[in-house]
């Protein structure tokens, strides 16, 4: 099987069109899937699989974009550590151009500090070793996909005896935003498409409760326009027959169990902590920290990472767009002060942002 041609086939994404639309054709009001990650957000504009799922499929973006979330203080929190002679502050790319306060990683190295994007984690081992007199800091961020790699990278420090290199963690989980968004009296979801790559680490199981405590079908969809059309029949056809099940589309990479093995190196070095994201506030045990016995490579216990935030700009409505309210075609600043060179908020910045997808593949005015 070709994991990218057969995906795209136009006549089986046709046939898949033609009976979405029939099958929604009679509901009485339009009918909003939630997709979880930005991923699928890409793929869905890119491929105009809103236009193939007919006029009674409304797609809603979630907060399923790690930078995107990422709340201004956390920011303001990197760009602080980062600012010293002594430090290399290292990350993924897309962090480095969020604005924070009063500036941003990015300006910050242009101004001459040490800030590095990384290719993979595990180049921190190599920093660390090839700069033995400077303090190496990982900003560490992402959903279960990326958690699992930062523990192999704190587990190679650890064994290694690295006395330089230190740990901000910013991971999150999906569940327990989901179960937020749902808790808002305000929520206008009926249906979720499940991540691809988080579930491969958790398994399908972990979004059972949610199903069943909601009312409300979750799909776990590949990224290919086969993969969404053939989890939006789904979608629809459980909205016909009143059922509220997860249903694992992507059953080639994702088992219901998930990764055992990535799951207990997780569990080794961290431990679930209450999270403030960008746009949703603060939620119970959505994020994970160090575990206690890890504080002296835990950069937040080390050193000093006070800092008084500004509020976002009030021109973005990022936050409304992360809980599902709001889309980039809403905001009044979209693809005009708001653009990729000169981003105002996080889901113009992020490669999986909502906002990045919209104008890169249907940008109006």
């Amino acid at each position: 099987m070709d994991l990218i041609n057969d995906f795209r086939d136009k006549d089986k994404i046709l046939a898949l069109s033609k009976l979405i639309k029939a099958k929604s054709r009679d509901f009485d009001r339009v009918y909003n899937i939630m997709e979880i990650c930005g991923g699928h957000t890409h793929s869905i504009m890119k491929f105009g699989v809103s236009s193939l799922v007919g006029g009674k499929i409304n797609f809603i973006h979630g907060p399923g974009c790690p930078v995107c979330v990422m709340p201004r203080t956390r920011i303001d929190e990197a760009i602080k550590l980062a600012d010293d002679e002594n430090t290399i502050f290292c990350t993924l790319a897309d962090m480095m151009r969020v604005p924070g306060s009063n500036t941003s990683l990015q300006k910050l190295r242009a101004n001459g500090r040490d800030i590095r994007a990384l290719y993979t984690p595990l180049d921190c081992i190599k920093i660390a070793q090839q700069n033995p007199d400077k303090r190496v800091i990982f900003f560490a961020i992402g959903f279960e996909t990326t958690t699992p790699m930062s523990a192999v990278v704190i587990e190679q420090c650890l064994n290694l005896g690295l006395k330089n290199l230190f740990f901000h963690i910013n991971h999150v989980t999906v569940p327990a935003p989901v179960r937020a968004i749902m808790s808002d009296e305000n929520v206008k979801i009926d249906a979720f498409l499940g991540p691809s790559h988080v579930s491969v680490i958790t398994g399908s199981k972990v979004y059972e409760s949610i199903a069943k405590d909601f009312k409300t079908p979750i799909a776990i969809s590949g990224f290919e326009p086969l993969d969404i059309m053939a989890s939006v029949l789904n979608l629809v056809e459980q909205r016909i027959n009143g059922t509220f099940e997860v249903f694992n589309e992507y059953s080639r990479a994702v088992k219901p169990e998930g990764n055992q093995k990535a799951k207990a190196l997780v569990d080794k070095y961290f431990e679930t902590c209450d999270f403030s994201w960008r746009g949703l506030g603060e939620i119970a045990s959505s994020g994970v920290d160090l575990r206690a016995e890890f504080d002296a490579i835990n950069a937040r216990k080390v050193f000093d990472c006070s800092v008084t935030s500004k509020g976002e700009n009030k021109a973005c409505i990022c936050g409304a767009i992360l809980r599902g309210l709001a889309k980039p075609y809403d905001c009044k600043v979209f693809g005009k002060v708001c653009n990729p060179q000169n981003p105002i908020g996080s889901c113009m910045v992020s490669g999986e942002g909502a906002c990045a997808a919209y104008y890169k593949y249907a940008k109006r005015g």
